[in-house]
């Protein structure tokens, strides 16, 4: 019994417990609801039964109320003290029913309100995933996850496409296990690639195999979407694919799911880019930085020439990047001989800066094993062969050892064409290759050749085209000729102040205009 005396069974609706309770206080009725038996012999179930023993002598009135929610119900009005009880009947029938439909509306928009909250609360969510994490791996696992569970699903797959390779790669996965080797786009038998290719979602049954329909298993739903990225300027494209397979409730995903799948995957499509453009940010910094870490070394290798005890010489390389393939070195011989030696190594950046190092590292040891120039070029070559062979690339090499005692300047060539002896006078004498360059030189190449050199008065001057073809423009002369002319013209003044001048010729050049790399050597021996 209730406080109020009346028997109520079973859960009734409130809109419904409000309906019986007005037409007993209006009418003064007396009413009986139940559910009648199903089986022949069976009690009646009663869900209510109005308070006191107000029965009446006639026969009750009963009607059949459709709920809309479980089993059909009898409604008994068994007498009314303030009008007929066929009338209280008539009108408290419909009335009912219009209780249980009210009943079934807030319940159908109680649901409908408690799955909007959780779509909001799930993109708000993964709104907070997104921006909180450069790490998309995680980042995607901790979506898919709140992506299976709000909308029920068993399994779930995120693909992004690469394009090293131009393939889809999975990113994330929650559930059972599935397929994880890269995707072709064109892949004809799978839904994921034509999804990809075609930027339009899918609602389809998934089979279950042989070996599952043997294990019970039924078809299940399959939900997928494509993952687009749509810039401020230009079209959209679409950058990965999210899937959703089977769900919990043995149903099928529907339209509503299809929607709410489409403004999450929008979502993560602008954090795929976003990812993608930090992680070539990064990408670029450390390029950056590991590129000056190399030009700086690079630069150490090179002598400082200024501080050359033995003799007065100046140096200087400009890489057209931050490295490049240019260089130049001094050795201090026994008996009072000076070793120079500038290279060129074909094409420029880091492949060629790494030639250079080897050649330097290489030239220094065998400088100050042999006396002879040929010789120390030959043991180079031998020594650079097989790299150079393998990333098809020559240096052309000028070595010359200068014996002041002696006075005589001996050297090989291989195939450097920017090599000058500068004369008091200003005289020049171009030092001719002797041999091809380095990597093109066969086995019985390199041999050397002899000049006289006064050790006070004589310049040496060596420089890679990357200096004259700069010049190559300017003025009325080819770019080798307004370099020697220079050097002729300041062959009294200190090598620094020479190759100051030397490099100011192409001074107002922007360096990103230079195509090769730019490098003098001046020695007065």
């Amino acid at each position: 019994m209730s406080e109020s005396g009346r028997l109520v069974l079973g859960a009734l609706p409130e809109p419904v417990l409000q309906t019986l309770e007005h037409f007993e206080n209006a009418f003064g009725a007396v009413l009986r609801l139940i559910v009648p038996p199903t089986e022949p012999g069976a009690a009646n179930e009663v869900l209510y039964q109005s308070s006191g023993d107000q029965a009446g002598t006639g026969t009750p009135v009963t009607t059949t109320v459709v709920p809309h929610l479980g089993p059909e119900l009898q409604l008994q009005v068994l007498s009314a003290r303030h009008a007929p009880i066929e009338s209280v009947s008539e009108a408290l029938t419909p009335a009912l029913a219009q209780g249980f439909e009210a009943t079934r509306d807030i319940q159908f928009f109680t649901y409908e309100l408690s799955e909007r909250f959780e779509e909001i609360n799930l993109l708000y969510s993964i709104s907070e995933t997104l921006g909180s994490t450069l790490d998309m791996d995680s980042g995607a696992s901790t979506i898919l996850s709140e992506i299976r569970d709000v909308m029920g699903a068993k399994r779930g797959s995120l693909w992004v496409h690469e394009s090293y390779d131009d393939a889809l790669h999975l990113a994330a996965e929650v559930g059972d296990d599935g397929r994880s080797e890269p995707l072709n786009p064109d892949d004809p038998d799978t839904i994921t690639a034509m999804v990809f290719r075609e930027g339009r979602s899918i609602i389809a049954s998934r089979q279950p195999t042989a070996a599952e329909r043997e294990a019970g298993a039924t078809a299940d739903s399959f939900l997928s979407v494509p993952i687009r990225y749509s810039p401020g300027t230009g079209g959209s494209r679409t950058v990965g694919v999210i899937n959703l397979i089977g769900r919990l409730d043995g149903g099928r995903f529907s339209a509503a799911n299809q929607k709410l799948l489409a403004a999450i995957a929008s979502q993560i499509g602008a954090a795929i880019e976003n990812h993608r453009l930090v992680q070539e940010s990064l990408s670029r910094e450390r390029m950056s930085r590991e590129m000056e870490l190399a030009h700086d070394l690079q630069m150490k290798l090179l002598p400082a020439v200024e501080t050359f005890e033995f003799a007065q010489a100046a140096g200087r390389v400009q890489p057209t990047e931050q490295v490049g393939g240019d260089f130049y070195q001094l050795f201090k011989l026994p008996g009072g001989r000076v070793g120079v030696m500038l290279g060129d190594v074909s094409l420029h950046g880091f492949p060629s800066a790494l030639i250079m190092m080897l050649t330097m590292s290489a030239a220094g040891i065998y400088a100050r094993e042999v006396e002879s120039p040929a010789l120390v070029l030959r043991k180079l070559d031998d020594a650079l062969a097989d790299e150079l062979a393998t990333t098809e690339m020559f240096l052309t090499v000028f070595y010359g050892v200068i014996d002041p005692a002696a006075g005589v300047l001996t050297y090989a060539n291989a195939g450097h064409p920017h090599a000058f002896a500068v004369r008091a006078d200003g005289e020049t004498e171009r030092l001719l290759a002797t041999d091809p360059p380095v990597g093109f030189a066969g086995a019985d190449s390199y041999s050397e050749e002899s000049v006289t050199w006064a050790s006070e008065d004589d310049l040496l001057l060596l420089f890679t085209d990357g200096l004259s073809d700069t010049l190559a423009t300017k003025g009325l002369k080819n770019g080798e000729t307004q370099v020697v002319d220079c050097a002729i013209r300041h062959r009294f003044r200190s090598p620094p102040e020479i190759i100051d001048e030397l490099f100011q010729l192409s001074a107002d050049v922007a360096r990103s205009a230079l195509a090769d790399d730019r490098t003098a050597l001046v020695v007065r021996g």
